[in-house]
């Protein structure tokens, strides 16, 4: 084995685990009688945390496979906040699966093949690698969305998924032929260096419209939001938990380098692309959840709301932008994992509910997970000084500092608007008439709804840490 070779096995061997755990727990999954659907998932979830662990203690930092694969404090940062999503979404599966026979061994291993596409996203550092990291994680996703064969709703969110994600994808593509056409290359150094050499070309930036959009799409931001709502409310609660948390924080990885490395001599022009994206996201994801009264099609335009956001710190092209973003997906994703957990206890007579109207009264019926709810609820909203708050003020702040000031007054209007909704659960739960209690919640997620309550309580007083984790991360581009 060649030291070229070694070297570039020692810093992918995170991958490489859950690559031979997926291989193993298929196997295990086919050859095991009866339904092993909840020990291939917790096996998995200790292959993530595996690969965590060894990721954050013992895998280096370089360049791997003839500069196409990078690890650095910004990989490491994503990929760990990945690796914590797509676990904890695991893990809020296995109640579920019992609860609605849906004990299929192949969801964990499809997460965790997903998951490695994800992980090489955030390590992704030419176009080849690019896509082949996007299309492993997407694949995945579509056949994840549809796992509920037995459900229409199900194989109808897997459909559309599918359609549209085939159609940003094709945007992708495009636009790297596109900017490999004009620049002669696909490697983002050499890219950026040849945009910084010929100046602004048209087709060039062409391209750069082209594949931002293809991205974007996989984070729900407007106008490429229309598979969300739909996606959300049709596919598995457990999946949707999946959905608004991995991809995005891997998705988010891979516009950060290619807008922060790759396209940063083109600056002012994908700024204007962010801004308009930011400014879009931020208002729809305000205005249309006010309507919903299905708490999963809530969350979807919440989501596509909340990706808004963390573009406002993007949008400033600063390193304080980037530790902005950074902060404001970490905390993201702690608040969406904790209000998913909550949805899946929704449970009344072995059957579960989505309704919002369905947890009228709860505050009478079970106050501490009612007084947890809204603690999450006022977190995304942006209310002091919880950790939501933090989030909005990081990204900003940013923008403020680099004159955005239109850009930040829009999206503290649209904050304040999206307030409406979150508040009119509140109310709901609080001072509406009992709707009647729900089952006892599971261990798991009793564990995961408390973990996510004290983290956006508390954040407050544990931020520092991981704003100088951000801040790091942060660094490697500038």
């Amino acid at each position: 084995m060649t030291p070229e070779l070694s070297t570039s096995l020692a810093l992918v061997t995170p991958e490489l685990i859950i690559v031979a755990g997926a291989i193993v727990l298929l196997m295990i999954g086919v050859f095991s009688s009866g339904r092993p659907g909840a020990l291939v998932t917790t096996l998995a979830v200790l292959v993530m945390a595996v690969a965590g662990l060894w990721l954050a203690f013992f895998t280096g930092e370089g360049r791997a496979f003839g500069n196409s694969f990078v690890v650095d404090p910004f990989a490491r940062f994503m990929k760990l906040l990945t690796l914590g999503g797509s676990a904890v979404a695991l893990v809020m599966s296995i109640g579920y699966s019992r609860a609605h026979r849906f004990d299929t061994f192949e969801y964990p291993v499809l997460v965790m093949l997903s998951t490695v596409g994800m992980l090489l996203m955030a390590s992704a550092n030419d176009m080849i690698a690019l896509y082949l990291s996007f299309e492993l994680q997407s694949l995945a996703l579509y056949i994840v969305a549809a796992i509920n064969r037995d459900s229409l709703r199900s194989s109808e969110a897997g459909l559309k998924y599918f359609v549209l994600g085939a159609l940003g994808t094709g945007m992708m593509l495009y636009g790297i032929s596109l900017v490999y056409g004009y620049t002669g290359s696909v490697d983002f150094e050499v890219i950026a260096s040849v945009i910084s050499g010929q100046g602004r070309q048209i087709g060039v930036l062409f391209g750069i419209v082209f594949i931002l959009s293809g991205l974007v799409f996989k984070i729900s931001a407007a106008p490429f939001h229309m598979w969300t709502p739909d996606v959300y409310e049709g596919a598995p609660t457990p999946v949707t938990a999946f959905f608004a948390v991995a991809p995005k924080v891997a998705t988010m990885a891979l516009i950060l380098r290619m807008v922060m490395e790759t396209f940063q001599p083109a600056a002012s022009d994908w700024q204007q692309i962010i801004v308009f994206v930011s400014i879009a996201s931020m208002a729809l994801g305000s205005f249309a959840a006010i309507g919903q009264r299905n708490i999963k099609r809530l969350m979807a335009y919440s989501s596509i709301g909340h990706m808004g956001f963390a573009l406002v710190g993007l949008a400033a092209n600063s390193e304080a932008g980037v530790r902005g973003v950074l902060i404001y997906m970490m905390i993201y994703v702690a608040m969406t994992l904790g209000v998913f957990a909550f949805i899946l206890s929704m449970r009344r007579n072995d059957e579960n509910v989505e309704e919002i109207g369905d947890l009228a009264g709860l505050s009478q019926t079970n106050p501490v997970m009612a007084t947890i709810m809204t603690l999450m609820l006022f977190s995304l909203a942006g209310i002091p000084w919880l950790a939501g708050f933090w989030a909005k003020w990081y990204v900003f702040l940013a923008a403020i500092d680099a004159g955005l000031y239109a850009l930040s007054i829009i999206g503290v209007l649209t904050s304040v608007v999206a307030a409406f909704y979150y508040l009119r659960i509140i109310k709901i739960m609080w001072f509406d008439e009992p709707a009647g209690g729900f089952q006892p919640m599971s261990a798991e997620l009793r564990v995961i709804l408390g973990l996510s309550g004290a983290f956006v309580t508390f954040y407050v007083l544990f931020g520092a840490p991981i704003g100088a984790m951000a801040q790091a991360a942060a660094k490697t581009f500038f």
